[in-house]
């Protein structure tokens, strides 16, 4: 299985906690792999939305932080990864949506991932 390469993870227990994941949000994750154009048959597309949500889930804690200085590369990274979710959407509300699930998976795994450790 492939690797889950972010900051601050452990390979063997990033392993264990992306398959117990896979287990619980499977529809989440084929939704999010649907809207992103991301196949579903092949091996690992799972890890793939998984580090799209992790890279998310960091974009938006930097947005959130009102101390925190964003360098061009932050922003042009929090720009790209809407714009992969805003592609072909008609509103806010389904935006918001998928907004939601990438979040809600980065924090789970990071809770199955805590628990594991």
């Amino acid at each position: 299985m492939e690797v889950i390469k972010h900051e601050g993870f452990e390979e063997q227990t990033s392993i264990n906690a992306v398959e117990l994941l896979i287990i619980d949000r499977k529809n989440e994750f084929r939704e999010l792999a649907s809207i992103m154009r991301i196949p579903t048959t092949g091996q690992g597309w799972e890890k793939i939305i998984l580090k799209f949500c992790l890279d998310f889930n960091d974009c938006f804690k930097a947005w959130a932080n009102a101390n925190m200085d964003l360098d061009h590369n932050t922003v042009h990274k929090s720009m790209t990864l809407i714009r992969q979710l805003a592609k072909g959407r008609t509103t806010m509300n389904e935006l918001a949506h998928l907004e939601n699930i990438a979040y809600t998976l980065a924090e789970e795994f990071r809770a199955v991932y805590k628990r594991l450790k």
